[in-house]
């Protein structure tokens, strides 16, 4: 099992979300979250260039059996990409443990 954390930019959260239920990834979890990497905004304020700390983006988290872990990552990668700086990254960790409340399922079962 994995948990893969997707950090997007917030305009391609609709086109990632409709691609992933067209993989048949349909079990997400969705926060918006600020950050930044290598691009810097700029916005304007009262006519002023104002560069802000923080970026908003979208932040996924999927849990998947190993079996699904390259077509989820690959189609996050084709629904965001827009070949700009700040398309964001893609994060894999081992899911030690996945445990369904209701009926106390574990593993890959839970997911």
């Amino acid at each position: 099992m994995k948990l893969i954390t997707a950090i997007i930019r917030e305009s391609n959260l609709d086109q990632v979300r409709e691609a992933l239920i067209d993989a048949e990834i349909t079990r997400i979890t969705v926060s918006r979250v600020s950050g930044h990497g290598q691009q810097q905004g700029e916005e304007y304020y009262r006519g002023e260039k104002v560069i802000p700390n923080l970026i908003p983006r979208i932040r996924l988290e999927i849990a998947v059996n190993d079996e699904f872990v390259k077509i989820t990552v690959d189609t996050i990668i084709r629904a965001a990409r827009t070949g700009e700086v700040g398309d964001g990254k893609i994060f894999i960790t081992a899911l030690e443990e996945c445990i369904r409340i209701r009926t106390d399922e574990r593993g890959g079962k839970a997911i």
